[in-house]
């Protein structure tokens, strides 16, 4: 295994290591008023469920895109308008099962290494974002939007970075670690899709 590899490797393995717990709607209650920029940041590592998504965005978009920056930066966006949305009070019913359903989703195309043109692969990345943003709005209401918000999208930015920098690393070295990596990620966004429905 190559040092580049081993870095790649190293920065997720430490990424996913943050905590085990999911940062969804209802799981803390009205912890997150008042919260501020660094709170915002933190946030998208403190659940599982997003942070695989978020490093798989990029991951994806490493292995099958040749403008690698257009679904992460189209994930970012939709993520904010979605936040907004959440913070607004808009819900959705089952908003817990599309983020798990995502995250299957993200693993199913980093395990078939699927070629889509940018601007779907941006459509899609930032559809499945609005998910994620409402869950992270609704948790946030409360808060100083703007801080929030603004940490927030820097810290999944730098997920992204990583799921780009492990999968620029893993494409010219082997057809079967991205897709050991993009089956593990559908096998962790179907079981949490399966403990939710």
């Amino acid at each position: 295994m190559n040092h580049s590899l081993r870095k790649a490797l190293l920065l997720i393995a430490s990424l996913t290591l943050t905590t085990m717990a999911r940062a969804h709607v209802g799981t803390d209650g009205a912890e997150h008023h008042g919260l501020g920029l660094v709170d915002g940041f933190l946030h998208p590592f403190t659940g599982l469920d997003h942070l695989a998504a978020m490093i798989a965005v990029g991951f994806w978009s490493a292995l099958s895109a040749r403008r690698v920056w257009l679904a992460p930066l189209a994930f970012a966006n939709m993520l904010l308008v979605g936040a907004l949305l959440g913070m607004a009070g808009i819900a959705l019913p089952a908003v817990e099962p599309l983020v798990a359903a995502t995250v299957l989703a993200l693993g199913l195309l980093i395990a078939t290494r699927a070629q889509v043109p940018g601007v779907v692969a941006a459509a899609l990345a930032g559809s499945f974002a609005v998910f994620h943003g409402i869950a992270h709005g609704a948790e946030f209401a409360g808060s100083s939007p703007v801080d929030v918000l603004m940490g927030m999208v820097a810290g999944t930015l730098v997920l992204h970075v990583a799921g780009l920098a492990a999968g620029l690393a893993l494409r010219g070295h082997s057809v079967w670690w991205p897709r050991v990596a993009g089956a593990a990620v559908a096998l962790w966004g179907g079981a949490l899709l399966a403990s939710l429905v």
